[in-house]
């Protein structure tokens, strides 16, 4: 019974060799080891020479890669409207909006043009201005002399080309806005100077002697305008036509003061009585072809109820012009 439990069954050749077998089919234990530790180290060289040179391309691949950066795993596609690239993220938003808004205030600033010019035509024909300043040296000596010295002058009649009346510079007769404009500011630099030999200059008072000439003169031009329209006058005169011959009497007007300036009050009197009557006869003469239209035809005066209130009416104006030079120049010379 002892030699029973102290006998040790000696294992098959057939058991052993499964125990010493590693668990792959084939290869002992000890040789699968062996090769475990050699895969360990021959695994990683293959690797790092695929890998070693991201921008090589592979054999198998006819293009290279030229993006910007591989993107890593679990990462985010860049934005392409980040701060990073330079571009803000409204920009694609808000472009077309600011385009939609630049073309629609270009068509309503261009609406708003043609709505203004159209209604300013019909005051002032912006569009023929150029006319009143065609001017040159000749023709503004000889029109202050015919404002000065005005009875002498013989023909009064503007000079026409196909319907058109020529160019100031080639007829003294035609009405022009160069000096009356010209004449408007020296009046207001010679008003300033009177104010100051009188030490009561300032800036004040002199910008308040500008807006009343100014002021004055707009009256004077719509009290004409309502005129005519009242007693009914077909004539070719315009708004700034009746600009033009109210402001001749400024080239009087500095005239008196210069002289007052210089040689005293009574001076003054003397050269502006003068200056007065001279654009008044002005006045009438030139007026009268425009106003007077049938009467002018013929060379006489026709009798009639119509043409005696367009005489008046020419003699009103003519008339208000030496008040308003006194009105305007009294108080500078003292």
């Amino acid at each position: 019974m002892q030699l029973s439990l102290l006998t040790v069954r000696r294992p098959s050749p057939s058991g052993w060799f499964a125990l010493s077998r590693d668990p792959v089919e084939g290869v002992p234990r000890h040789q699968s080891a062996a090769m475990n530790r050699e895969s360990s180290f021959k695994a990683p060289s293959k690797r790092r020479l695929r890998g070693s040179n991201p921008n090589m391309a592979a054999s198998h691949q006819l293009f290279d890669d030229t993006s910007a950066g591989a993107v890593p795993q679990g990462a985010e596609f860049p934005n392409h409207g980040s701060s990073s690239l330079g571009i803000p993220t409204q920009a694609f938003l808000s472009e077309p909006m600011s385009n939609f808004a630049m073309a629609y205030g270009s068509s309503l600033a261009t609406q708003g043009k043609e709505m203004v010019d159209k209604n300013i035509d019909r005051i002032i024909p912006v569009n023929k201005l150029k006319y009143y300043f065609a001017v040159d040296t000749v023709y503004v000596g000889k029109k202050i002399g015919l404002l000065v010295f005005p009875y002498m002058h013989q023909n009064w009649e503007v000079r026409y080309q196909q319907d058109t009346p020529v160019a100031p510079r080639f007829d003294v007769n035609a009405p022009d806005l160069y000096i009356p404009v010209m004449a408007f500011i020296t009046y207001i630099l010679v008003a300033g100077l009177a104010l100051g030999t009188q030490n009561s200059f300032s800036p004040e008072i002199l910008g308040m002697q500008a807006s009343s000439a100014l002021a004055w003169l707009i009256v004077e031009v719509f009290a004409i305008l309502l005129s005519l329209y009242l007693v009914t006058v077909n004539t070719d005169l315009t708004t700034v036509d009746l600009i033009a011959f109210a402001g001749y009497k400024y080239v009087g007007m500095i005239w008196g003061v210069l002289s007052g300036l210089l040689f005293g009050k009574t001076v003054y009197y003397v050269v502006l009585g003068w200056c007065c009557m001279s654009i008044a006869f002005f006045m009438i003469r030139t007026l009268r072809l425009k106003i007077l239209s049938e009467a002018a035809a013929e060379g006489v005066l026709v009798r009639g109820a119509r043409n005696q209130l367009r005489m008046y009416l020419t003699m009103a104006v003519a008339a208000v012009q030496p008040l308003f030079m006194y009105w305007l120049t009294y108080h500078l010379v003292r």
